[in-house]
C-alpha cells in the first residue's frame, strides 16, 4: 500500500516536540529533587521516629527512646518545599502532555504505513519508550511521593529516543513479506510492553543499590542518596513492576517460538536474538525466586533485576544491530 507522506510528517513533528517536552519536564523533575530534599529529609526522620516508637511500644518500654518530634520547618523552607512541589505538578503535567503527543507519533505511523507500528528498530524503541512513560505514570498514582525520581526515569527514555530520531531513524515504508504477519501484532507487542514496563523496576533497582551503599557507607553516594527515598518503596516498586512485566514478557517469549515453528519450520534454533531473550527471561525468573526468598531480598535481589535489565538493553542494540541473525531483516 503507498505510504501517506503527510501522515509521516505529522508523526516525525509529533515525535521530536515530544522528546523535546521530556527534557523540559526533566528539568522541572530536576528541580524538585533539588530544592524538596527539606521535606523529604524530614518526612524520613518522622517515619523512622515512628517505627522506633512502635518497635519501643511493642518490647513494653519507651525507656531510652528520643521522643522528641523533628523541628518545625521555618518559612523560607516550607516557601522551598512548596516551590518545588509545584515544579514536581508541573513537570507531571507536561509528562502527560508529552506521552500524549508520544502516543500520537506512534498512531501516525501506524496510519500512514497502513501496519502496526513497530516494524524496525525506530519504531521499535519509541513503543518502548511510550510503554516506559505509561508505566512510570502509573507508578506515579501508586506512589506520589516519589515523583521527583522522574528525572532518572526520563533520562534513559530521553536517549533512547534521540538515539532512535537521528541514528536508527528510516522513512516510513512497508515491512518486509517475512513480517507480514498477524504475529508482529502479538508476539512484538508483548515484547514492547514487558520491555518498556522494565525500564522502571531496572532504574529503581539502580536507586536501591545507591541507596544501600550510602546506608553502608554515609560518605558514599551523600548529596545523591539524600534525594532518594527510603529502600523499601524502591524495593517495592521493583518487584511489582516486575511481577506485572514478567508474565507478558513470559507470553510475548512464546507468542515467538510459536511464529518461528509457523515462519521457519522450528519451535527454537538458538538464534542470537532467542538466546538473549531466553537468557534475559531466566534473570527476571531468578530475581522473583531471590525476591520471594528471605536470604535474597534487598541488595542481592536489586543486583540480579539490574543484570535483567542490562540483558534487555544488549538484546536491543548490540543483538539487533552487530551479530547477524534469522532476526535480522527487520533492520534499523
Amino acid at each position: 500500500m503507498p505510504i501517506d507522506e503527510t501522515l509521516s510528517r505529522f508523526s516525525d513533528w509529533s515525535y521530536n516536540t515530544a522528546t523535546l517536552i521530556y527534557v523540559v519536564a526533566m528539568m522541572f523533575f530536576a528541580v524538585e529533587q533539588s530544592f524538596g530534599r527539606v521535606g523529604r529529609l524530614r518526612a524520613e526522620r518522622i517515619s523512622v521516629r515512628r517505627r522506633e516508637l512502635v518497635g519501643a511500644s511493642v518490647g513494653g518500654s519507651a525507656e531510652g527512646t528520643d521522643t522528641s518530634e523533628p523541628p518545625p520547618l521555618t518559612p523560607s523552607a516550607k516557601k522551598s518545599i512548596a516551590r518545588a512541589a509545584r515544579f514536581g505538578r508541573m513537570g507531571v503535567s507536561l509528562l502527560v502532555l508529552g506521552g500524549l503527543l508520544h502516543l500520537a507519533a506512534l498512531v501516525l505511523r501506524g496510519l500512514a504505513t497502513s501496519r502496526v507500528p513497530w516494524g524496525n528498530m525506530y519504531e521499535y524503541i519509541m513503543a518502548v519508550c511510550l510503554m516506559a512513560v505509561i508505566t512510570w505514570l502509573v507508578v506515579l498514582r501508586k506512589y506520589p511521593s516519589v515523583r521527583h525520581l522522574s528525572v532518572f526515569v526520563l533520562l534513559p527514555v530521553v536517549i533512547l529516543l534521540f538515539l532512535g530520531g537521528t541514528a536508527l531513524y528510516v522513512t516510513a515504508a512497508p515491512v518486509q513479506p517475512a513480517l507480514q504477519s498477524y504475529w508482529l501484532a502479538i508476539h512484538v507487542t508483548a515484547a514492547i510492553v514487558a520491555s518498556g514496563m522494565f525500564l522502571v523496576p531496572g532504574m529503581a533497582s539502580m536507586l536501591y543499590l545507591v541507596r544501600d551503599a550510602h546506608e553502608a557507607n554515609p560518605a558514599r553516594f551523600a548529596k545523591l542518596s539524600g534525594h532518594l527515598p527510603g529502600r523499601d518503596v524502591l524495593d517495592r516498586i521493583s518487584y511489582r513492576t516486575t511481577v506485572l512485566a514478567f508474565p507478558i514478557y513470559t507470553f510475548g517469549v512464546l507468542c515467538g517460538a510459536i511464529w518461528a515453528e509457523a515462519a521457519w519450520g522450528r519451535f527454537w534454533g538458538w538464534d542470537p536474538k532467542e538466546t538473549v531473550a531466553f537468557v534475559a527471561w531466566v534473570v527476571y525468573a531468578c530475581y522473583l525466586h531471590a525476591r520471594a526468598t528471605a536470604g535474597w531480598r534487598g541488595k542481592p535481589a536489586a543486583w540480579v533485576n539490574v543484570a535483567g535489565f542490562a540483558v534487555i538493553i544488549f538484546n536491543l542494540f548490540f543483538i539487533n544491530l552487530v551479530t547477524a541473525g534469522l532476526h535480522s531483516y527487520a533492520g534499523v
